[in-house]
This record gives C-alpha cells, sequence and structure tokens, in this order.
C-alpha cells in the first residue's frame, strides 16, 4: 500500500489529544471521528487498539460490573451467528458487547468458548444453528496428532509437495486464506471488488458508487477531523493490468488491486495492495 501512513508517533499524539478533549481514553470510534485516521493506519503500528492506547501511555476503558455467564455466551453465539465462523479475539472485540478479558476470566482462554457455548446451547432449540458451525470436539485431538482441520471442523490432510493434472470442467481458486468466510486469494478482478468491500470499513472509505466504466468506483474518505474527500478509484488484479488497460494516469486518483507489481506507477496514483492490508488486519486478529 503507497498511500501515507501516519508514523507511530503521529498515532500516539492522536490518541493523546483525542483523550485530553474527552478527559478519558477514547474509544476506537472516538478516535477515529477526531483524528480522521483509519483502524487500519494504527494497526500497521499495533497489533490492537487497546495496546495502541496503552502505548499512549493510557489505560482503555473497562467495567468491572458482574455479568452473568448465560448473558455472555449469548453475545458470543449472535457474533457466531452473524459472521458464520467462531470469532477470533479481534472479530469479537470489533463486534461483540463485552470485552475478550471478560469471556476468559469466566470462562478460561478463548479456545475454549466454543465448548462453553456447546454446553450452554444443549437441549436449546434455538442455538442449533449457532452449534452446527461449532469445530466437531474431537477434531482438537486431530490437530494435535499434526493435521489441521477447516471452520466446519473436518479435519484436512497435509497437501503434498507437487502440483496435480488441472481439471477442464470446473473452476480454479486462489491460495487459501479463509479471510472472515473468504476461503480463497482473488483470481480476478471481480474478487478485489468484493475483497475490497469487505475492509472498506476499515482502510476509511465509503463508497458512493460502483460502475462499469472507467473508473470502476466513486469513494469518500475521510482527510481529517470532520472533513471528506472524494476519490476516483479503479480495481485491478494487478497494478501494472491499469497500463495494460490504456487507462489514463489523469483519470483515476487510487488503485485497489491484489498484487502490487507496476514499479514505473506514476507517482501521483496511489496503490492499495490488498494482499498487504489482509497480513496486517489478520495478524492483528490472532
Amino acid at each position: 500500500m503507497t498511500t501515507n501512513l501516519p508514523e507511530q508517533d503521529e498515532v500516539l499524539s492522536a490518541i493523546w489529544e483525542a483523550a485530553k478533549t474527552l478527559g478519558r481514553p477514547p474509544s476506537r470510534s472516538e478516535f477515529k471521528s477526531s483524528s480522521g485516521m483509519t483502524e487500519y493506519q494504527v494497526l500497521k503500528h499495533f497489533s490492537s487498539w487497546r495496546e495502541a492506547v496503552r502505548a499512549a501511555g493510557l489505560e482503555p476503558h473497562s467495567t468491572n460490573l458482574l455479568l452473568d455467564p448465560a448473558v455472555l455466551l449469548e453475545d458470543w453465539g449472535e457474533i457466531v451467528r452473524r459472521i458464520r465462523r467462531i470469532p477470533t479475539r479481534d472479530q469479537y472485540r470489533r463486534n461483540g458487547t463485552y470485552s475478550a478479558g471478560v469471556f476468559e476470566k469466566n470462562f478460561g482462554p478463548w479456545s475454549s468458548i466454543p465448548a462453553k457455548f456447546r454446553e450452554f446451547a444443549e437441549g436449546r432449540q434455538e442455538w442449533a444453528d449457532v452449534v452446527a458451525l461449532l469445530p466437531i470436539e474431537n477434531a482438537w485431538a486431530t490437530l494435535a496428532a499434526g493435521s489441521s482441520f477447516d471452520s466446519t471442523g473436518l479435519a484436512i490432510s497435509p497437501l503434498p509437495n507437487r502440483c496435480h493434472t488441472k481439471l477442464d470442467d470446473r473452476p480454479t481458486y486462489g491460495n487459501p486464506i479463509d479471510f472472515r468466510g473468504l476461503r480463497h486469494e482473488p483470481v480476478n478482478e471481480g474478487g478485489v471488488v468484493f475483497l475490497f468491500g469487505m475492509v472498506v470499513r476499515e482502510l476509511g472509505y465509503m463508497v458512493e458508487a460502483v460502475q462499469a466504466g472507467f473508473p470502476d468506483c466513486e469513494a469518500k474518505r475521510q482527510i481529517d477531523a470532520g472533513k471528506w474527500q472524494r476519490v476516483r478509484i479503479e480495481f485491478e488484479f494487478e497494478s501494472r493490468n491499469f497500463r495494460d488497460h490504456g487507462h489514463p494516469p489523469d483519470g483515476c486518483d487510487l488503485i485497489v488491486c491484489w498484487r502490487h507489481n507496476w514499479p514505473d506507477c506514476p507517482r501521483h496514483l496511489e496503490v492499495v495492495e490488498l494482499s498487504a492490508v489482509l497480513k496486517t488486519l489478520s495478524s492483528s486478529e490472532e
């Protein structure tokens, strides 16, 4: 990604300024509103929002309310139902009502929560759809033995270190990534458009329109507190496809691609390389 990213000290200063205005550490939404920075820009320097707040010398806001374990598990189950998979700590942090720490105080390690939920949901038909999304219990033993399993709990045998013959009567897929329900890397421009839609909020963009003609997309992005600006976006699988397709560089502000492979890209054209973005966002969810 070749957009100008704030330095770590700039992020910390912005957190301090927001805290000074509020009289307390800011929430993520309060920080984004006051600073004009995006969650992605923070995660380029810190593994989580809480770490960034602590690095600024502040203590993230928390509550000491005693919560019924059933209330916590119901909230966790609603997130599973919504995203159709078991959430990581960071996914729950962004979408859930409570903190991951509250769950770990009540139930132990984060990895134990699916089993706790299964016990809670036993005999409750209203949670049957969520239970169906949980890993099969004996799959953990399979993992310990050296195999892996997918999000449904089915064991996956290690792939042989060689290529197989391509079959002509069916589609091909990119490498497995399993990012928020997207099981494989994009292999074309359509996949890039879909993936951009998945992370558009974290990158700080608001899409106004998508069209068939050039440029593909009109969006707005926040440039300062309370200030937004229009940008023209072209989607490409690889950035140099922009050149190969004969697009005029002055007709676009930003290329969104899966792979940036155009060293001579005009300096005024920003490039968002989604493969790099996913590495940052995925590492923050571990």
